[in-house]
């Protein structure tokens, strides 16, 4: 895992302290390697390399990379003060809880996690697990010193990944997996659609059976939100259209396949118009990934807020206008900036000529918050806040952390 966080800026929030190594090598320092979804992998990227070697081929690059990553690496430490020895994990915590357990900045989590080979699925972590802080040849290190017992069971059996520590709260985002949030520019054309309702009705609700037409066959039992395709959501930076805001409409069942096929809603939290479009139930997200900086720069903003509300806290989802060919990933972590106000310096010619107009002067952007990544698109990303420490708003910047 690249830390391109320590290339692409050149502040840094850590005290000059012990020195820390990468992962044992050969072992992946992402825990949750093993999973079968890595999450999108970037097909065509807008943004530049970061650091990158001009005249060098790829391999050269990539170890110049590893080296002056390595090199700034050595002069820091990114274990917080007051770091306890151990901690034993909750029912509950996230890897961003436990990461901030011992770290100044979770996003660092990878360079101190030691993965002991003798545990059962080292990439994990499971409530019940001691972890302590240790130091191994010289460097401060994470590890599983006794397990829960998930791991210590002598029988064999499977583990299901359900039962490990997520990287971020799945109640946090249930909303937004239920709830479409946002399309895609042109997705909404692909969806199947509400055709007619039994009875000749121009709505339907709750119990009610309306027939849909497109998209791809639904077998029965298939279960779909309902949403109302609203607002055309706008890049601010280009001006182009990147999607459109979807209400909450309801949810339904195919209790009949076919063209057109029957649906059942079984819940509605408005009227289902002719014309609104089915998004299939999406009954998870990948949730098991490592915080880490993006292995890209990323100059983005914040474009909507999920539940729409002005002021954006911890724990909101919201879309940012960076996106797959941006380079961005999930578990990618964001610096939130709260944009500078501009406003006239009606004091620039001294005291004793304050004028009513004056210079238009733009105040600094002052940080405000961290955003994950835990799902993107071509053009847009999902993020959630894990920490507001200001008033974060709809059209704040995002960057690579500093």
């Amino acid at each position: 895992m690249s830390l391109a966080k320590t290339l692409v800026t050149s502040g840094t929030r850590f005290a000059a302290g012990s020195v820390l190594a990468v992962a044992i090598a050969g072992c992946s320092m992402n825990p949750f390697s093993d999973d079968e979804d890595t999450g999108p992998v970037p097909v065509e990227r807008r943004a530049e390399p970061v650091a990158r070697m001009a005249d060098t081929d790829s391999s050269q690059a990539t170890a110049i990379q590893s080296g002056q990553r390595l090199q700034l690496i050595e002069q820091r430490s990114p274990i917080a003060s007051g770091a306890p020895e151990q901690y034993t994990v909750q029912e509950g915590d996230t890897l961003w809880d436990i990461a901030s357990t011992f770290l100044r900045d979770p996003w660092y989590w990878p360079e101190v996690w030691y993965i002991n080979p003798q545990v059962e699925n080292p990439h994990l972590i499971y409530p019940g697990d001691v972890l302590s802080l240790v130091t191994i040849d010289g460097q401060e290190r994470v590890m599983v010193s006794s397990g829960s017992t998930y791991r210590l069971s002598p029988a064999a059996r499977i583990t299901p990944l359900d039962e490990s520590v997520r990287s971020i709260p799945y109640e946090s985002v249930a909303a937004f997996l239920s709830s479409g949030a946002i399309l895609e520019k042109n997705e909404g054309d692909k969806l199947p659609y509400i055709l007619a309702s039994r009875g000749d009705h121009i709505v339907a609700a709750a119990s009610m059976d309306v027939y849909v037409r497109g998209g791809e066959p639904a077998a029965t039992g298939s279960r779909y939100t309902v949403i109302h395709i609203d607002d055309e959501l706008i890049d601010p930076d280009d001006g182009e259209t990147v999607g459109f805001q979807a209400d909450y409409v309801g949810e339904g069942v195919i209790s009949r396949g076919g063209d057109p096929a029957t649906m059942a809603l079984t819940d509605s939290s408005r009227e289902a118009l002719l014309g609104d479009r089915l998004v299939p139930v999406e009954d998870d997200v990948q949730m098991n990934f490592f915080p880490k900086p993006p292995d890209y720069e990323i100059d983005g903003r914040i474009i909507s807020v999920v539940d729409g509300v002005s002021l954006i806290g911890q724990y909101q989802v919201v879309i940012i206008n960076r996106g797959a060919r941006d380079g961005l990933q999930p578990g990618d972590v964001l610096d939130v900036f709260q944009t500078g106000e501009t406003i006239r310096d009606r004091f620039a010619g001294g005291f004793m000529n304050v004028s009513a107009g004056g210079e238009k002067v733009k105040l600094p952007d002052e940080q405000a918050g961290t955003v994950m990544v835990f799902k993107v698109h071509d053009r847009i990303g999902y993020g959630l806040v894990m920490e507001a420490t200001n008033a974060i708003h709809v059209l704040d910047t995002v960057k690579n952390p500093t």
